[in-house]
């Protein structure tokens, strides 16, 4: 505790920088998009730093850095009202719905220890961090703090400076609305690490790739389920609805003739997923180009959700920006 408080900088980073780790992830939990996870992660450790005087060691040093977090988030969420689901009119099958138009991709690593084990779970899956989204900031919080992290209902109160009672109402409520935005209506997901892909996802990956870099529409389409739901972040209203109508949206938007008929893939894992990032290079160019990244939620076998981002992400997973012809 004396060291934590102490004014040695060197030391006190020492101490806290265990957790940036974990604490980032617990940030884009929180947010949804990776960049401003990073920015409030640093802002936790600033604020760590500034409020080091106030740490009694009632609590693990560990907890309170998440406390800090926490609160950081919040802060963030009063300031930024344009970090809520938007509504929208879905494309293909019709309806309406919600975008995310803010979120962004968590790029995958290997945990490295105890702590980084706890947190790669399928809670980091986009669906997840999606609905997520829907919760009132103070509601979400409660959320992960309590079925996320495992926290106690008082621990979890006191952080939120919250009654018992009201962080208890404030966990069902926020149950009760993530039922009604995760597939199936699922809330709690199992614990599977990330980069356990099964063998029937990694068939599934390499046909996914061999479709889009032969232009095979027809075996593209075979490997989607009919209600397949399609969507590009951050842009406004492109979500799809519908396997035939989102494969056609692909073909009049020029897949597979004129300059995007020459493709090559890498695979990856974002969010505990499966991603494909996808290389194109156009007629008179010596090298392909990043283009974009499908992130794919599979279910029974087929894809059931492609949320695809810019190339901009590239970067986070350590993807070159451009692959040579050869």
């Amino acid at each position: 505790m004396n060291v934590a408080r102490s004014g040695d900088a060197g030391r006190f980073a020492l101490l806290t920088e265990r957790y940036r780790r974990e604490l980032l992830v617990h940030c884009y939990r929180m947010l949804a998009s990776y960049e401003d996870a990073q920015d409030l992660t640093q802002e936790t450790f600033l604020r760590a730093w500034a409020k080091r005087e106030s740490f009694q060691g009632r609590a693990s040093l560990r907890t309170w850095m998440y406390r800090i977090a926490t609160n950081a988030c919040l802060d963030f969420l009063e300031k930024r009202r344009d970090r809520t689901p938007v509504p929208i009119e879905l494309q293909g099958d019709g309806g309406t719905g919600t975008e995310v138009l803010y979120l962004q991709p968590w790029p995958d690593s290997e945990p490295d220890g105890p702590h980084e084990r706890a947190v790669a779970r399928e809670t980091i899956e986009l669906a997840f961090i999606v609905a997520v989204q829907h919760l009132p900031a103070r509601q979400r919080a409660v959320l992960i703090l309590r079925d996320v992290l495992g926290w106690p209902a008082q621990q979890t109160a006191d952080t939120l400076e919250l009654t018992l009672a009201s962080a208890n109402s404030a966990l069902q409520r926020a149950r009760a609305t993530m039922r009604e935005h995760l597939p199936d209506g699922r809330l709690y997901w199992s614990a599977r690490a990330k980069h356990e892909l099964s063998a029937d996802e990694q068939r599934l990956v390499s046909a996914y790739v061999r479709a889009h870099e032969t232009l095979d529409i027809d075996g593209l389409t075979a490997l989607l389920r009919a209600d397949l739901r399609f969507a590009m972040p951050p842009e406004p209203g492109v979500v799809w609805v519908g396997r035939e109508a989102t494969v056609q949206s692909w073909i009049d938007g020029g897949f597979g003739r004129g300059d995007y008929v020459d493709w090559k893939c890498r695979t990856t894992t974002a969010n505990g997923q499966p991603a494909v990032a996808a290389y194109l290079r156009r007629p008179g160019s010596q090298a392909y180009e990043a283009f974009a990244m499908d992130v794919l939620r599979v279910e029974d076998g087929l894809v059931a959700e492609i949320v695809t981002f810019g190339s901009d992400v590239f970067e986070w997973f350590g993807l070159p920006p451009r692959l040579e012809a050869s």
